[in-house]
C-alpha cells in the first residue's frame, strides 16, 4: 500500500480555542492555543507545558542563560472548552449554507472560530 502525500489532517482543535489538558503534567489547567503542527498533531498552549530551555551566550543575548517556554502538547490530550467553561468532545454539522460547523458534543451549541 502506498504512503499519501499531502493529506489534509483534520484536528478538533484550532488556533484561537479555548482548551483543557485531560493528561500529562499540565492536567486540569486551560489556556488559549497559539500555534497548531497538523503534521506532528501538536499545538503549543498559551502558559502551560512550560519547559526550561538552556541557551548559549549569543550576540543578541551575551549572558544566554535558562529561557522558560512553552512546549508542544499532543492534540489527544486536549479537549476545546465550550461555553459553558467544561471540556466537551467536537462533532462537525453542516449549517443552512451547507458549511461545516464545529459544535459541542455536551450542549449541542456551535464553537466559534477562535
Amino acid at each position: 500500500m502506498e504512503k499519501q502525500k499531502n493529506k489534509i489532517v483534520k484536528l478538533h482543535i484550532r488556533k484561537g480555542d479555548t482548551v483543557s489538558v485531560i493528561a500529562g503534567d499540565s492536567k486540569g489547567k486551560t489556556g488559549k492555543v497559539v500555534t497548531v503542527d497538523t503534521e506532528a498533531q501538536k499545538a503549543i498552549v498559551e502558559g502551560l507545558n512550560i519547559v526550561s530551555k538552556h541557551s548559549k551566550p549569543t550576540a543578541a543575548k551575551p549572558n544566554g542563560g535558562i529561557i522558560k517556554k512553552e512546549a508542544p502538547i499532543h492534540v489527544s490530550n486536549l479537549m476545546v472548552v465550550d461555553g459553558s467553561g467544561k471540556p466537551s468532545r467536537i462533532g462537525r454539522k453542516k449549517d443552512a449554507n451547507g458549511k461545516l460547523q464545529r459544535f459541542s458534543i455536551k450542549t449541542g451549541e456551535v464553537i466559534k472560530n477562535g
